[in-house]
């Protein structure tokens, strides 16, 4: 089994014909592959900045969750659970509670006010279990994902509060919008996988 993060959690197996298909964009698959060790390096000698790496696990694990991919989950899960199994089943249980169908969101009045849908916005339940740093990031990364037109200065400053850095806060939303592309790519390449092999008999 490749090494590729995207194929194994889609399923790709080498020499079959999405592996070829991803092989005709090898920038693609390559700049996507530098992304996901970038943001969850593999060896942490030299440190991960101002996020730790069991933050990014957690983060990951609870947007994951929350676009109910079940192999990228249980990645994200099993890499946080093997460093700490309590935050796991904190962040487990966030998703449980953060789950929602959206995009959701309003828009300031205008041309797009009528467009505006409202939709739950998610808090954390249990802060004292993930602290109120990593509470403040997976409300952040819920509102990323559920009401993407509301991120606002006002948002950014509930980060601050929480103690997030300017540096800290860009690798967040660095974080959950890698995952929500990596996520996206996973199902589509899952899906012609499941395409070409055609229905069961």
């Amino acid at each position: 089994m490749s090494t590729d993060i995207i194929d194994r959690l889609a399923g790709i197996e080498p020499g079959s014909p999405l592996d070829g298909l991803r092989r005709r964009r090898p920038d693609a698959r390559e700049h996507a592959q530098r992304g996901y060790l970038a943001l969850f390096p593999q060896d942490t000698g030299g440190g991960t900045g101002e996020v730790s790496l069991v933050e990014r696990y957690a983060v990951a694990a609870f947007v994951a969750g929350l676009h109910r991919d079940p192999a990228s989950a249980r990645h994200y899960d099993d890499l946080l659970s093997a460093h700490d199994p309590d935050l796991a089943a904190a962040v487990s249980a966030e998703v449980e509670a953060a789950t929602a169908t959206g995009p959701y969101g309003i828009y300031p009045e205008g041309p797009l006010a009528a467009e505006s849908v409202p939709g739950p916005v998610h808090r954390v339940g249990d802060r004292a279990a993930l602290g109120e740093r990593l509470a403040a990031a997976l409300e952040h990364a819920h509102l990323l994902v559920f009401r993407p037109r509301e991120a606002d200065p006002q948002a950014l400053r509930a980060l601050a509060r929480a103690g997030w850095s300017t540096t800290g806060v860009v690798t967040l939303s660095q974080l959950v919008s890698f995952l929500t592309f990596q996520i996206r790519v996973v199902a589509g390449l899952r899906l012609l996988r499941t395409t070409q092999k055609g229905p069961r008999p």
